[in-house]
C-alpha cells in the first residue's frame, strides 16, 4: 500500500504534468476554442503517455509481476479506458465550475485535472489490485 502511494503520487505528478503540458499547447494551437474542450483534448492525449508510465512503475515497484508485459500493459489501459467516460463528463464540468469564481478561471483546467486525478487514483488502486496485477 505503501509503495503504492508513492508510485501512485509520482504517477499523478507525470500524468498532471503531461496533461498541462496539452492544456498550454492546444491552449495555443486552438485560443479560439473553449477551455472544456481543451481540457477533453489534452486529457485524451496525455493518458497513453501517462498510462504507460503508470503500467511500468506499478509493474516494477509495486506489484513485482515477473513477464506477461503485454497482458498487464493492455489490461491497465482497460482499467484506464473504463474511467475514460466518466473523466470525458468530470473533466469539462469541473472545467466550467473552476470558470465562475474570477480567482480560479486563469487555472480551471488545470484545476480540473488535479480533481480527474483524485477521483481516478482512488479507482485505480483497486482496479490494478484486483484486476490488472492479480496473482
Amino acid at each position: 500500500m505503501i509503495r503504492f502511494l508513492l508510485v501512485g503520487g509520482s504517477n499523478t505528478l507525470v500524468s498532471l504534468g503531461l496533461y498541462s503540458l496539452f492544456v498550454v499547447l492546444f491552449g495555443y494551437l486552438l485560443p479560439h476554442r473553449g477551455k472544456p474542450l481543451i481540457a477533453d483534448l489534452a486529457s485524451i492525449t496525455s493518458k497513453p503517455l501517462a498510462i504507460t508510465v503508470a503500467f511500468l512503475c506499478y509493474k516494477h515497484f509495486v506489484f513485482r509481476t515477473k513477464g506477461n508485459y503485454l497482458r498487464e500493459w493492455l489490461k491497465c489501459f482497460a482499467v484506464y479506458g473504463v474511467s475514460t467516460p466518466a473523466e470525458l463528463i468530470l473533466l469539462p464540468l469541473a472545467t466550467k465550475a473552476f470558470l465562475l469564481p474570477s480567482l480560479t478561471h486563469p487555472y480551471a483546467p488545470f484545476l480540473a485535472g488535479v480533481v480527474n486525478s483524485v477521483v481516478i487514483a482512488c479507482y485505480s488502486y483497486l482496479a490494478h489490485k484486483k484486476f490488472s496485477f492479480k496473482r
